[in-house]
């Protein structure tokens, strides 16, 4: 017996004010299970990011700023990463063909990439301009190519960032997490559309 899934691309009304700004950023109608996810999902790993940030030596090392822009940014990712995976997100930002919006979204990330080179990584330009190149480059490359190659273009581009940083920018452990789960948000996460709402039909046999 299998059950029938029907896509449906309706964008549930919002309230007006805070709340509805919220809905509209993280994807108006995300079900009970997408939300559970983000939530559960978020706290498990934050917290096990918390740990191996906690225990590593370098963290000794570092100021209060440094340890701020850390915070921060692990918890964007976390929930960055889970809340663009959702079908209401997919179905907001995806609603329209125009590219303009999500690549807006993609570039004012760059300000994650100067924030961790700059005030984490000492400096380090060389480690944030490769960086914004390889986010640009993939987030224009998924962008442009027809709907069925954009998954797996927004693979290849998430693989390629990670071994670059990998084998020329590789970073102590407490800050490792930071490539892998920022390109995963934005090229797979976020560019990529996939079916927006799967309403659930009575079962086939």
């Amino acid at each position: 017996m299998r059950e029938d899934l029907r896509i449906d691309w309706t964008i549930p009304a919002t309230p007006s004010g805070w709340e509805g700004g919220l809905e509209r950023f993280m994807g108006p109608g995300k079900s009970r299970v997408e939300l559970a996810v983000e939530v559960w999902g978020g706290v498990v790993t934050a917290g096990l990011l918390g740990l191996l940030i906690w225990g590593a030596p370098e963290r000794e090392a570092w100021s209060w700023l440094q340890t701020v822009v850390v915070v921060l940014v692990g918890f964007d990712l976390v929930g960055g990463v889970l809340t663009n995976a959702t079908n209401a997100a997919k179905r907001w930002y995806h609603r329209d063909a125009n590219s303009r919006g999500r690549l807006a979204f993609v570039a004012s990330h760059l300000l994650h990439l100067l924030a961790v080179g700059f005030l984490v990584l000492g400096q380090d330009w060389r480690w944030s301009l490769i960086n914004a190149g390889l986010l640009f480059v993939g987030a224009v490359l998924v962008e442009r190519i027809p709907a069925e190659g954009k998954r797996p273009v927004a693979m290849a581009a998430f693989m390629v960032a990670l071994v670059v940083n990998l084998s020329l920018f590789p970073l102590p452990p407490a800050l490792a997490w930071i490539p892998p789960l920022f390109f995963l948000k934005l090229l797979v996460g976020h560019l990529v559309p996939e079916a927006p709402l799967y309403r659930r039909g009575a079962p086939h046999v």
